[in-house]
C-alpha cells in the first residue's frame, strides 16, 4: 500500500506521564495524542502492547494477542463506575521519571481485580453484553490466554513446561477441571482484556479523529513461556513430550559480537505452518490490524532465513541458515486480508535476498541516521542513499537517545556527522539529526520522544544484550511544551511532511 510523506513520534504508552507509576491509557494519552497533532504529527509509533513477564520486554510477552493489563487506566475505571475515588486516593508516591514495575504490580493488579468485582455487580445489561460479545469475539485467542495466565499463576509463575503433565501436554479432562477450578481467576483475565481492548479503541479513535495513524509491531518470534506456544505447539519445533524446544532463534556472529545471539525463542515449524496455509500467522495479523493502522514487523529477515541453533548450546555459534517461506507466507495474508500495511525491520545481518523479499511486495525498510556515519559515502543510512520507500529514524529504542549517541562516540565518527553538516543550527546537533532525517527522501521519518526533548543516556529505552533497567523509562506532562510543537510543525512545512487523511 501506498505510504505517503509524514512524520511522527516512538513512544511506548508506558512511558507516558501519569500518576500512577507507569504510563497508561487515560488521560495523559489523550494529551500525547494532542501534542502530536499540535506538532503536524501523523504517526504514533507504540511497539508492542502485550502482557509482559520477567524483564517487562513486550517483545516477550506472555500473548501475541493480549493486551498488557498495566496499560489499563484507573481513572477510566473510576468514571465508569468499576473503581471509586477512594480507591485511588491513596496510590503510592511513585517516581515520575521511572517504571518500579514490582511496586506498580503491588499497587496496581489488586485494584483491577476491585474492579473486576464491582464490573460483576454493577456492570448494566449494556455492559454485560459488550464484554460477552468481546469474549465471543476473541474466544479464538481469549480462551486459552485467559485459562494460561490463571494457571501460571496457580502453578505459582512456573514455565508451563514445569506444569503436571496432564496440563502441559493439554489433556482434555484436565483442562476442564482446572477450568471449574479456576473460574473465577479466569473470568478476571477475560475482564482486563475486556477493559484494555475497550480502552485502547477508544484511544485509537481520537488518535485517528486528529490525523494520526497507529503503527504497531509485530515481534518476530515468540516467548517460550507463552499461551501461543502452550496452546499451539504444533506451530512450533518442539519436543513432543516436555514441550522443550528442539532449536531456538538467534544471530550469529558479527561485528559487535563474536559470539552472536542466543535469544531462546523457540523456532516456528514452518512445515506445518504452510500445511494449514499459514492460519496462525494470518489470524496474528488480522488481529494487530484490527487494533492498529500500520504493523512493523521485527527481524524481518528471519521470514526469508532464520539462524537456526539447537537447543542446549550456551552461544549462537552453532547454528546455520535456514530457509523460511516468506513468500508464500505474504501472498496469502495479502490474498486473506488485502493489502499490506507493512514495515520492514531490515537492521543487522541483511543480504540480498531478505531486500528482495522486501522490495517483491513493496515494504518500506527502515534507515537509522545513527549507523550513518561511521564509514564512506556509500553507506547505505546516508540520507542521499537512502530510498523514497523507507523509514528514516535517528535511533529507535534498541539504540541510545541521540545525545547519549552523540557524547559515546568515538572522534571519527564525529568529525564526519560535523562535515556532513556544515554547521550546527540552533537547537544543537540532536536537532541537527531530527533535521536530518525530516529533510531525506524518505517517506516516513520517525523520532524517539527522548530526541524530541534531547535527552541524554539515561532516557535509553532499551540497551540489547543487558536484562536489567529497561523498558523503565518515562517523562513528565511539563515536557510537552509548545516550544517543542512548534519546532516539530516547521520542519513538517519545510519539508512537506503533512500526510493525508486518515
Amino acid at each position: 500500500m501506498p505510504f505517503p510523506r509524514a512524520s511522527g513520534i516512538l513512544l511506548h504508552p508506558t512511558s507516558l506521564p501519569g500518576r500512577y507509576g507507569i504510563g497508561d491509557l487515560g488521560l495523559e494519552a489523550y494529551q500525547f495524542i494532542d501534542f502530536l497533532a499540535r506538532s503536524e504529527q501523523r504517526l504514533w509509533q507504540i511497539l508492542p502492547l502485550g502482557p509482559t513477564g520477567y524483564g517487562n520486554s513486550p517483545y516477550m510477552s506472555f500473548s501475541t494477542m493480549a493486551g498488557n493489563p498495566l496499560l489499563i487506566s484507573p481513572d477510566i475505571l473510576r468514571d465508569n463506575g468499576f473503581l471509586s475515588e477512594d480507591d485511588l486516593r491513596d496510590a503510592p508516591g511513585f517516581a515520575p521519571d521511572k517504571i518500579d514495575f514490582e511496586q506498580v504490580i503491588a499497587w496496581k493488579m489488586p485494584l483491577l481485580r476491585q474492579a473486576c468485582e464491582n464490573f460483576k455487580q454493577k456492570a448494566s445489561p449494556i455492559q454485560r453484553t459488550e464484554f460477552e460479545g468481546f469474549c465471543r469475539g476473541k474466544a479464538t485467542w481469549l480462551e486459552d490466554y485467559s485459562l494460561f495466565m490463571a494457571l501460571l499463576e496457580a502453578q505459582e509463575g512456573g514455565s508451563w513446561v514445569e506444569w503436571p503433565e496432564e496440563l502441559r501436554l493439554r489433556k482434555p479432562e484436565a483442562l476442564d477441571l482446572w477450568r471449574d477450578k479456576l473460574a473465577d481467576q479466569i473470568f478476571f483475565q477475560k475482564f482486563l482484556q475486556f477493559e484494555f481492548f475497550r480502552q485502547w479503541r477508544e484511544l485509537k479513535t481520537y488518535s485517528n479523529a486528529q490525523n494520526i495513524r497507529i503503527i504497531g509491531d509485530i515481534p518476530i518470534y515468540v516467548a517460550h513461556n507463552s499461551s501461543d506456544v502452550w496452546a499451539n505447539p504444533e506451530v512450533f519445533q518442539l519436543n513432543s513430550e516436555t514441550g522443550q524446544p528442539l532449536e531456538v532463534a538467534g544471530v550469529p556472529p558479527d561485528y559487535f559480537s563474536e559470539t552472536g545471539q542466543l535469544w531462546g525463542n523457540p523456532l516456528y515449524n514452518w512445515g506445518y505452518l504452510e500445511s494449514t496455509n499459514f492460519t496462525w500467522w494470518v489470524e496474528r495479523v488480522r488481529e494487530i490490524l484490527a487494533h492498529v493502522d500500520m504493523i512493523r514487523i521485527d527481524h524481518f529477515r528471519g521470514l526469508e532465513a532464520y539462524w537456526s541453533v539447537p537447543a542446549g548450546e550456551e552461544t549462537a555459534i552453532n547454528g546455520q541458515w535456514v530457509k523460511a517461506p516468506g513468500y508464500k507466507l505474504f501472498e496469502v495474508i495479502r490474498q486473506q486480508l488485502g493489502s499490506l500495511p507493512i514495515i520492514a525491520e531490515d537492521l543487522g545481518d541483511i543480504d540480498q535476498a531478505v531486500l528482495d523479499l522486501r522490495d517483491h511486495f513493496g515494504f518500506p525498510g527502515m534507515k537509522i541516521l545513527h549507523f550513518a556515519f561511521g564509514s564512506d559515502a556509500k553507506n547505505s543510512y546516508l540520507p542521499f542513499n537512502v530510498d523514497a520507500n523507507s523509514v528514516i529514524y535517528t535511533g529507535t529504542h534498541d539504540n541510545n537517545t541521540t545525545l547519549g549517541w552523540y557524547q559515546q562516540a568515538p572522534d571519527y565518527e564525529r568529525d564526519r556527522l560535523h562535515q556532513y553538516l556544515a554547521c550546527t543550527g540552533p537547537y544543537g546537533i540532536v536537532w541537527d539529526l531530527i533535521r536530518l532525517a525530516m529533510s531525506s527522501v524518505a517517506n516516513q521519518a520517525i523520532i524517539p520522544i527522548q530526541d524530541v526533548f534531547s535527552l541524554g543516556s539515561d532516557a535509553r529505552m532499551n540497551a540489547p544484550g543487558t536484562s536489567e533497567n529497561n523498558w523503565a523509562w518515562r517523562f513528565r506532562a511539563e515536557a510537552m511544551t509548545q516550544d517543542y510543537s512548534n519546532r516539530l510543525k516547521e520542519m513538517v512545512y519545510i519539508y512537506g511532511r503533512q500526510g493525508d487523511k486518515v
